[in-house]
């Protein structure tokens, strides 16, 4: 069973997306962005990255797995970050970023678990869950901005960790709950990204507000935010997410990490 009352580990955070956490023995490094600041063309426009992460890819040590939303974004999965992936054991991502990825990627469908050996003995699962990365139905979402994944991990006296990916949805935070929660740690990509030439400048990923009421949905006891800095499509960081976590009377649970 999962513990809901271990001490909690520690989660470096280096900007936009990219996090990195110890847990069960294995190192975990979500979205890998290590790429210097600039522009990236995309079909219909560019994404600018605006800073640099708050640490180089060569000085994180051993990456056992990376947790990747989705490959085919570069604010996700950028070029430095693709080249880290060469060096790491198992990249978990989309059923289809699993084939583009090749050998070392495993595509994981919705609630499709795999269960990894830890280096003292045992094992920790992590599954798959859903994520939408915009708003509306899954079929007219996906063929525009691709498919996103997130991931609940579990184990044996472990906390129960989320990673929500670019998720837009709260109707699948709850169901993510209704199988998983209460959650000890949360990682949310927020930053209420936004373009005028998607969805009618709808959000494609949780705003600030959105992130507290995710939070309160999970029962987590700590949200890491992510995805709210670093480059110039989010509308909304650090300052907003404190006044919406103040708001929701959650500032206690709100933990901004450590570089």
């Amino acid at each position: 069973m999962a513990s809901t009352t271990g001490e909690q580990f520690p989660v470096r955070v280096f900007g936009g997306p990219t996090a990195l956490f110890d847990y069960g023995g294995l190192r975990f490094l979500t979205d890998p962005t290590f790429d210097a600041p600039g522009d990236y063309h995309v079909p219909g426009g560019k994404l600018t990255k605006t800073a640099p992460a708050a640490a180089a890819a060569e000085s994180l040590g051993r990456v056992d797995v990376v947790l990747l939303s989705h490959d085919e974004h570069p604010d996700n999965l950028d070029n430095a970050g693709r080249a880290l992936l060469a060096d790491v054991p198992l990249t978990l991502t989309t059923p289809g970023g699993g084939q583009r990825l090749g050998e070392g990627a495993k595509g994981l469908a919705d609630w499709e678990p795999i269960e990894l050996d830890r280096p003292g003995g045992g094992t920790l699962t992590v599954t798959g869950v859903p994520a939408l990365h915009g708003p509306g139905a899954r079929e007219e979402v996906e063929p525009i901005t691709g498919q996103v994944v997130g991931f609940v991990l579990t184990g044996d006296g472990l906390p129960t960790v989320y990673v929500s990916g670019d998720n837009a949805s709260l109707d699948l935070v709850k169901e993510i709950a209704g199988r998983f929660g209460p959650v000890d740690t949360a990682i949310l990509f927020a930053g209420a990204p936004r373009f005028t030439v998607l969805f009618d400048n709808a959000l494609i990923v949780l705003d600030s507000a959105q992130t507290a009421e995710a939070a309160q949905i999970l029962g987590a006891r700590r949200v890491v935010p992510v995805h709210y800095d670093s480059w110039a499509h989010f509308t909304e960081g650090r300052d907003e997410l404190v006044a919406a976590f103040t708001a929701a009377g959650l500032l206690d649970r709100l933990d901004l990490g450590a570089p």
